[in-house]
């Protein structure tokens, strides 16, 4: 069984910037095969698709935050980034790591605030 362990989240004013960790841990598992996303949830709203890595390295990003948010990796710590720069009130949410190929992953998830 695999899981993922997000960190890295908190409290920062706009314009900040914060970096997000997930690593995966467990066995049976090739992390360099997966394609690694970030998501995110506000209240009352839906899980969104924030930023993707592929195992072939290809990176992928929702528009509203290209420019300002990096995913990164690093397959010999089976761990993906998120580095969040420029930060907006509306980046405020719940950010989640999935790691998925031919199984579906998900962490549990690391708080964002984004204070105005």
């Amino acid at each position: 069984q695999v899981q993922l362990v997000e960190s890295g989240g908190g409290l920062v004013q706009a314009g900040g910037s914060l970096k997000l960790s997930c690593a995966a841990s467990g066995s049976g598992f090739i992390f360099r095969i997966y394609t690694m996303g970030w998501y995110r949830q506000a209240p009352g709203k839906q899980r969104e698709l924030v930023a993707s890595s592929t195992s072939g390295g290809v990176t992928d990003y929702a528009d509203s935050v290209k420019g300002r948010f990096t995913v990164s990796r690093d397959n010999a710590k089976n761990t993906v980034y998120l580095q969040m720069n420029s930060l907006k009130p509306e980046d405020t949410a719940v950010y989640y790591c999935r790691m998925f190929w031919r199984n579906d992953y998900w962490g549990q998830g690391t708080q964002v605030t984004v204070s105005s």
